[in-house]
């Protein structure tokens, strides 16, 4: 028996170690990235509470009436109710409780559009459930549209999860940020033909670079440094002439910028499209992007609880900066010009235990005017 337990330790603990190197070359190790904050332009106290909630928050969506839509992120794991509106202070499912139970595994992206929709975006749990797009009509509270993507777009391991939909409504960018299959691209959805292409695939701009994400909260490594979190593409944004779509990887140095026209032109090699692709500006390692009604760009700095902006010049400027924001998410633009941002507090999410989210409530969508 001991000789048997001698050869089975001597067989196992070689694997392990392989496992454990495979691991940290795929996923782990890194660098850390400088600190480019610059004198924030509004002080602290110009950062509003827009609303609070128990469930952790994922991303907001702000339409031009003002109604305020959020998701509870799907890394806390929620059992119930998965998209909120914020109605009379308090957050009530959209459009109902009874919907959502069918409809929805995890959701998180959403957008307004110009034709008052609200379009969602589901992973489907990596793309191992169903992942799906959907849009809602706000005047009706209908569904309007509705489309599960095949395999071969949502992958397995894939992780769809934030989406712009251009001025017309025809068309939609979503971002794959690919957390564990590690193959990111941009997916474009004809929105009448409901068709969707994946293109960028494992491009450098949409790749992840070998940065260490320092959070205050914690560094984003787990079990002892094997894993480290580095998302490739996930903020996107299009400019107000439906010319340019803006992205930019969580763990990367470069905001880029290519035009939609070659996005949607599926006659252009892998090569060819990569070769129009500009870089715009350097950015911090981020989450959020928006671009405003001015061709501003506003960018989430998720390790200094701050919100940049890069115009025109490329000049990256911190707007502004709070200890109270734990992890810079999503954005949205209100009918006034207020900016709307979605603290997702993502260090007390990944890997963490329920009653752990729960003792970091509440979860809070900040809004300030710049």
């Amino acid at each position: 028996m001991a000789a048997l337990l001698r050869a089975l330790i001597f067989t196992l603990v070689p694997l392990i170690l392989i496992f454990a190197t495979i691991l940290r070359l795929l996923y782990g190790g890194g660098s850390y990235y400088p600190d480019l904050s610059t004198t924030p332009l509004l002080s602290e106290d110009r950062l509003e509470v827009a609303l609070q909630s128990n469930e952790p928050i994922g991303n907001v969506a702000v339409s031009r009436d003002g109604r305020i839509f959020f998701t509870i992120h799907p890394e806390s794991r929620p059992d119930q109710n998965k998209l909120m509106e914020w109605k009379g202070n308090a957050a009530v499912p959209y459009p109902s409780a009874q919907m959502q139970k069918t409809l929805f595994q995890a959701v998180l992206g959403l957008v307004v559009d110009q034709q008052n929709r609200l379009w969602t975006i589901d992973h489907g749990i990596h793309g191992l459930g169903t992942a799906r797009l959907s849009a809602f009509d706000l005047g009706s509270g209908r569904l309007v549209h509705d489309y599960v993507f095949p395999s071969e777009i949502a992958q397995p391991g894939s992780f769809l999860q934030d989406l712009q939909v251009d001025s017309k409504g025809g068309t939609v960018y979503i971002a794959d940020a690919s957390i564990i299959r590690r193959n990111p691209a941009i997916v474009v959805y004809d929105v009448e033909k409901k068709t969707a292409h994946r293109v960028l695939e494992s491009d450098p701009s949409v790749y992840p670079q070998d940065w260490i994400i320092r959070n205050p909260i914690k560094e984003m490594v787990f079990f002892e440094g094997l894993i480290a979190l580095k998302p490739g593409v996930d903020g996107i944004a299009l400019d107000r002439q439906d010319e340019w779509l803006y992205y930019a990887a969580m763990a990367h140095g470069g905001l880029y910028r290519v035009r939609t026209a070659d996005l949607r032109n599926r006659q252009l090699s892998p090569a060819e499209l990569s070769g129009r692709i500009e870089l715009f500006s350097r950015k911090p390692l981020s989450d959020g992007l928006l671009a405003d009604r001015t061709g501003t760009l506003y960018i989430t700095d998720v390790e200094h609880g701050s919100v940049m902006r890069v115009g025109p010049d490329k000049k990256l400027q911190t707007v502004i900066r709070s200890s109270r924001i734990r992890w810079a998410d999503g954005l949205s633009l209100g009918p006034d010009g207020t900016i709307y941002l979605a603290d997702s507090a993502l260090p007390h999410l990944t890997l963490q235990t329920r009653s752990h989210m729960h003792s970091q409530a509440p979860y809070t969508i900040f809004r300030f005017k710049p």
